[in-house]
């Protein structure tokens, strides 16, 4: 079991950050994101709460160890129900505060504006005592919601919440109080005290009681209720207002003196939690449907990796709710082992195997459940990918010189703690200048010592020393032609080349049955 040994820290800045929080500038989505589908997955898993911004979180990966740990402590927390049913209950009342707020600026009379401001204040105050409350009640044990706590604690016994509480809920009971009477004659409304005349609606309602008829058939249509009034509510308002100046002049005062209410750090914390609260969400219909998610041991310094039952996270999406079998693999490297060197036929599953390795050890980096029932990973700097590309007009170059050109930028900026994810490469030129520079740009990642995954259908790049290890995606031995999609080590056969030439000329086994059957 991971503990926190950090959870009786007081201080309490950022739920997702062991130090500082989240910067406001502009981050751009990763290179990588396309190749390995997590741009898909990121788009999955923030639908919805476009409000909050997440991307951008997505888009920044840890890089120490212990910042990973103290997300893993913090999920492990919200996975407990009494935790999540806390902070969903917050988040739900800081989205309410947020649509006061939106009101607000859409009306155009200023006492209502001011009203609705009123709301969200009462609001704000509410929701953030109650959560205080439940947090202090259930079981934390993660150094971010154990400071948190203690952050709350001290803020809602602090002066100026707990004047803020007394301001708004004072302003409130006054306009509760407020009572006034309207007399209407032809075109004219007049307005005046409320001096205890009897209220005539339970009147009329006796009278009318008799002619009351067995439930029929309701004609009646429901007009919409709009928030903003019309030019005769507003201006009963305005003479409402003017018999309780002293009232209303306290509700001008209060939304005046109160404009910045929203403390800094509760605000980010109702921000920065949705993080973990839109990943759970995503990944819950997955686990329900029998697939693994593990939080990994991660390392900054151990090359020796290991994933059981892994899966590519954005496929599994489509198929689970196509309600689809969803296929999982294993690797490990130990030792001197770096480079999974990938073969086997065509559509067996390579391509997907290679964005699951890039997507575990990408999404460990956001301190996140990886797909996988074990999960070993190493904390890598940077991932590079290199993915077959149409050619650009634009660059002025070949195919086979493009691919050429972007492993040549990639190589220049991997490290040692970088990991490599190559698909394809080099397809497109002939088996033996494939080979010349496969084996010379695998020589390099060697030397690099980098984590690579390396899809080819050159085998011989498999048996280039023992940093590499050899994995083929399989078929069912008594009909090659069905895959089984599962990558598993093996020594390469030699037929990859083959099969991607058959492949490229309609001579598989399912092409000459079609041509055949016509």
């Amino acid at each position: 079991m991971i503990t926190d040994r950090h959870a009786n820290a007081t201080s309490f800045d950022s739920i997702l950050f062991v130090e500082g929080a989240l910067g406001t500038e502009a981050v751009d989505e990763p290179e990588f994101f396309g190749d390995l589908n997590l741009d898909q997955i990121v788009t999955a898993v923030t639908a919805g709460r476009e409000e909050y911004g997440l991307a951008s979180i997505f888009y920044r990966p840890l890089h120490d160890v212990e910042a990973v740990h103290y997300r893993h402590h913090a999920l492990r927390d919200l996975e407990r129900e009494p935790v999540l049913e806390a902070v969903l209950g917050f988040a739900e009342g800081m989205r309410q505060m947020r649509k006061h707020l939106g009101l607000q600026g859409k009306l155009y009379h200023v006492l209502q504006q001011q009203r609705w401001f009123l709301e969200a204040l009462v609001t704000y105050c509410r929701t953030v005592a109650v959560f205080a409350g439940r947090l202090a009640d259930v079981d934390v044990r993660s150094r971010g919601f154990v400071g948190l706590r203690e952050y709350l604690t001290a803020y809602v016994a602090s002066e100026a919440f707990t004047s803020l509480v007394a301001e708004t809920q004072g302003v409130v009971d006054a306009l509760g109080s407020v009572s006034y009477s309207v007399h209407m004659k032809g075109n004219r409304v007049r307005v005046s005290r409320y001096d205890g005349e009897p209220d005539m609606s339970e009147q009329v309602d006796r009278i009318f009681a008799k002619f009351k008829q067995s439930p029929v058939t309701d004609y009646r249509v429901n007009l919409p209720d709009w928030a903003n009034m019309n030019n005769v509510e507003g201006r009963i308002l305005d003479l409402v207002a003017k018999l309780h100046p002293d009232t209303f002049a306290a509700l001008e005062q209060c939304c005046a003196r109160n404009q910045g209410y929203l403390d800094q750090t509760v605000g980010r914390f109702d921000r920065e939690v949705q993080f973990y609260l839109a990943y759970l969400e995503y990944i819950a219909p997955l686990k329900a449907d029998g697939l693994a998610f593990s939080y990994p041991r991660v390392s900054s310094r151990s090359k020796d990796v290991r994933v059981t039952e892994t899966f590519d996270l954005a496929l599994a999406t489509k198929l689970s709710g196509a309600k689809a079998p969803v296929v999982t693999n294993d690797f490990h490297l130990t030792e001197r082992e770096r480079v999974l060197v990938v073969s086997g036929p065509n559509n067996g599953g390579k391509t997907t195997f290679a964005r699951a390795f890039g997507q575990v050890h990408y999404l460990a980096s956001l301190g996140v459940p990886v797909a996988g029932e074990e999960a070993r990973l190493f904390l890598a700097d940077r991932i590079f990918t290199h993915f077959e590309r149409e050619e650009e007009i634009e660059t002025l170059r070949g195919k086979f010189e493009d691919e050429l050109f972007r492993i040549h930028e990639i190589l220049e900026h991997a490290t040692g703690d970088s990991v490599l994810i190559m698909n394809e490469s080099f397809g497109s030129t002939t088996l033996r200048d494939a080979l010349v520079v496969g084996t010379e740009v695998m020589r390099r990642i060697i030397d690099l010592d980098g984590l690579c995954v390396f899809v080819t259908f050159v085998d011989e790049l498999s048996r280039l020393g023992p940093t590499t290890v050899s994995m083929m995606s399989t078929v069912v031995p008594d009909d090659p032609a069905v895959r089984t999609y599962k990558v598993m080590r093996k020594r390469a056969d030699g037929l990859a080349y083959a099969a991607a030439i058959a492949e490229k000329y309609g001579l598989t086994y399912e092409a000459l049955r079609e041509r055949i059957a016509r």
